[in-house]
């Protein structure tokens, strides 16, 4: 037998794995890496892993209100060692208000990573699904803040890993207004990041698969193939357009993007 690959599922204990990252969730303890045991896992098992945890959150009273699609910029790309994106679900319960506190205690080594982010106003679905059918499904465009989290410890993360533990969500945050693209090119959108009001990234749009459409047609077409469909009213995370940055209480980000407006997080230690 040769070398299994990534669309090869090998895994054999998907639901005790999912079980572990569970748990790591709901105790903010981490695990170790799957990988290390088992370097093997490909991207098919992350999912395998993934699809066995989702119905457990679900389960819980939580709901899928859309998808974020990580690793969509070179320099999350190099971070982790891969040359493709990844995607996991956006679960209700963890949006967060523009400009409300959040508490650093639910998460166990959160970052922050500032994105763009879009609203569907029709139904998508696969197969190969083109950024002009992308685009005309969208109701409008949001700005985002991500924040990443990993329930494997140190982020000692293979792909494998990331995509399992629901591509490595935290929460997020997003702005207050829907804007419209009639006139917008996403591609060209610019961002500016700041930290207790210091510049510390920017970006534009065009770092997420060249254009953040690009990776909504990507989305809509992987999920497609797996009889899923993005609904009018699901939220679409496009993805960093930096290199993601360690949180700590007491810091305020706040996100500014050409056309889209602010998005503005204060971290606290805890809520009480």
């Amino acid at each position: 037998m040769g070398e299994p690959t990534p669309e090869t599922v090998t895994v054999q204990d998907a639901p005790r794995k999912a079980k572990a990252l569970y748990e790591a969730r709901r105790n903010r303890v981490p695990i170790a890496p799957f990988t290390d045991a088992e370097p093997h896992l490909t991207l098919a098992d992350g999912y395998a892993i993934q699809q066995a945890l989702v119905p457990m959150l679900l389960d819980d009273g939580d709901e899928i209100v859309g998808y974020k699609v990580g690793l969509t910029s070179v320099a999350m790309q190099q971070l982790i060692g891969v040359d493709s994106p990844d995607f996991g679900p956006v679960l209700r319960s963890t949006r967060y208000g523009n400009g409300e506190e959040v508490p650093l205690d639910r998460f166990i080594a959160p970052k922050m990573e500032a994105e763009i982010s879009f609203v569907l106003g029709e139904r998508l679905t696969g197969p190969d699904v083109t950024v002009e059918q992308a685009r005309a499904a969208v109701r409008g465009a949001v700005a985002s803040i991500e924040i990443v989290d990993s329930r494997v410890a140190d982020w000692r993360i293979r792909l494998a890993d990331t995509v399992a533990d629901l591509a490595s969500n935290g929460a997020y945050v997003v702005s207050d207004d829907i804007v419209p693209l009639d006139d917008i090119d996403t591609r060209l959108t610019g961002m500016v990041l700041s930290r207790n009001e210091e510049v510390i990234a920017t970006g534009a749009g065009a770092a997420a698969l060249g254009d953040p459409l690009a990776v909504v047609a990507w989305l809509a077409t992987v999920l497609g193939a797996r009889g899923v469909a993005l609904e009018p009213g699901h939220l679409v995370m496009t993805g960093a357009l930096h290199a993601a940055v360690p949180m700590a209480a007491g810091d305020t980000f706040r996100a500014e993007f050409d056309r889209l407006g602010v998005v503005e997080s204060p971290i606290v230690a805890s809520l009480g």
